[in-house]
């Protein structure tokens, strides 16, 4: 028993001391050479993103230098080329981004299995320390000195216990250590874990992205006939109807608040419009406010934020208020939408819809439908020039279009 507490003793002080490094873990039935070879693939596939980020800069760089330009038809056929290669680098580096976050779990699982077994050994070295302890702390040193023949084996006996004493809060202290350890590991890996499948997900609404780009590009070409003045003439049309729907607006909010404020209305409404709901199930945004890329920001900014949402989503109240108007068209060529008026000046639009259900000076409370979401081109109430299913969402503070963001509550 004691020659085996002693090479026990030593087998913990080897695996447990200061000095512990994976090499050391190989030799107890760890493995390294595993785990070198994924860290070797990690720094690979760092670098790879590396040079990707690299290449998306460059296009950035060129759809900035081409906004720039003067409007044409060739420069917006570039500018929309250079978004879709830069979205194709997106993928790439989304889907290399994966990879890289998929070696990293693979390296968390092997240290959490080492770790695991660590501890395992741990636990068993401790088991035999407090055995060997509870035997000779029943005897005092005169009975143990009884056993000896000699004074010399007595007092070798003496500092074997000591040394038994001392290793045993070394170890205890030590697989307190391990056992933080393996927890902040298993902690690492289910974040991994959760980062993985968001960026998964990400890369599906980028593989969209891609497509909706090259749609534009496809219906650009279709509609202006590869034709300069006809092209003019496209973007002449999409001017006066934003101007058209933009004076439509701005004087059926100013009327209904006007309106409501007579009835006192509004300030009867409980309800904290400075933290608004999101209006879809949906977090993905294809357009922000006043986006430096939007398509055609040479023409007017963009007022507000694009959600992606599938065709026929239920639309949601953000607040509760009053239906200011609820437009909608039967054809594609015009554009759909309803305006809910909320109190302290605040009101939503909420654009590009298949289906409308409210109608003008109802009251609807947050989290009602509205509407169905559309976007989806040739379909009712698209309105010209867009690339796929989304809601067009808009906050006004005193009429004027503000950042939809600074109000939408951070709920994910």
């Amino acid at each position: 028993m004691k020659k085996f507490l002693l090479f026990i003793l030593l087998f913990s002080g080897f695996i447990f001391g200061p000095n512990f490094v994976f090499s050391q873990i190989n030799e107890v039935g760890g493995n390294t050479a595993e785990i070198e070879q994924l860290n070797k693939a990690i720094a690979e596939k760092k670098a790879k993103i590396k040079d990707l980020e690299d290449s998306i800069i460059v296009y950035k760089e060129k759809i900035k230098q081409t906004q720039l330009e003067s409007t044409s038809l060739k420069n917006q056929m570039s500018l929309i080329s250079n978004r879709i290669a830069k979205v194709e680098l997106d993928i790439k580096a989304s889907e290399e981004r994966l990879e890289f976050i998929n070696l990293e779990i693979e390296v968390l699982s092997l240290e959490i299995e080492n770790k695991e077994n660590l501890i395992k050994k741990q636990k068993m070295i401790l088991g035999e320390m407090i055995r060997t302890l509870y035997y000779n702390g029943n005897k005092n040193y005169l009975e143990i000195a009884a056993t000896y023949d000699n004074f010399s084996d007595f007092y070798s006996e003496l500092q074997y216990l000591r040394t038994v004493e001392q290793s045993l809060g070394k170890n205890v202290t030590s697989l307190q250590i391990a056992t933080n350890d393996l927890q902040n590991k298993k902690t690492q890996n289910e974040e991994k874990k959760k980062s993985y499948e968001n960026l998964k997900q990400e890369l599906l609404e980028k593989k969209k992205d891609y497509n909706d780009q090259k749609f534009l590009k496809q219906d650009l070409l279709n509609k202006s006939k590869s034709n300069e003045k006809t092209y003019s003439a496209l973007l002449n049309n999409l001017n006066t109807q934003y101007r058209q729907i933009e004076n439509e607006i701005s004087s059926i909010e100013a009327e209904v608040r006007r309106k409501l404020a007579e009835q006192n209305k509004l300030s009867k409404i409980n309800d904290d419009i400075t933290k608004l709901s999101w209006p879809t199930q949906s977090r993905y945004i294809t357009a922000y406010f006043h986006d430096p890329d939007y398509p055609y920001r040479h023409i007017f900014e963009h007022s507000g934020i694009d959600i992606r949402a599938a065709q026929g989503t239920p639309i949601k109240a953000t607040a509760s208020g009053y239906v200011g108007t609820a437009k909608y068209c039967s054809s594609a060529s015009c554009y759909s939408y309803v305006l809910l008026i909320h109190s302290n000046g605040l009101a939503t639009l909420y654009g590009h819809l298949s289906k409308i259900i409210v109608s003008a000076d109802k009251f609807v409370t947050r989290g009602d439908i509205i509407g169905y979401s559309g976007g989806t081109p040739g379909t009712v109430g698209a309105g010209p020039f867009v690339t796929g299913p989304h809601l067009h969402f808009e906050v006004r503070k005193n009429g004027i279009p503000t950042n939809p963001l600074n109000y939408l509550v951070k709920d994910y």
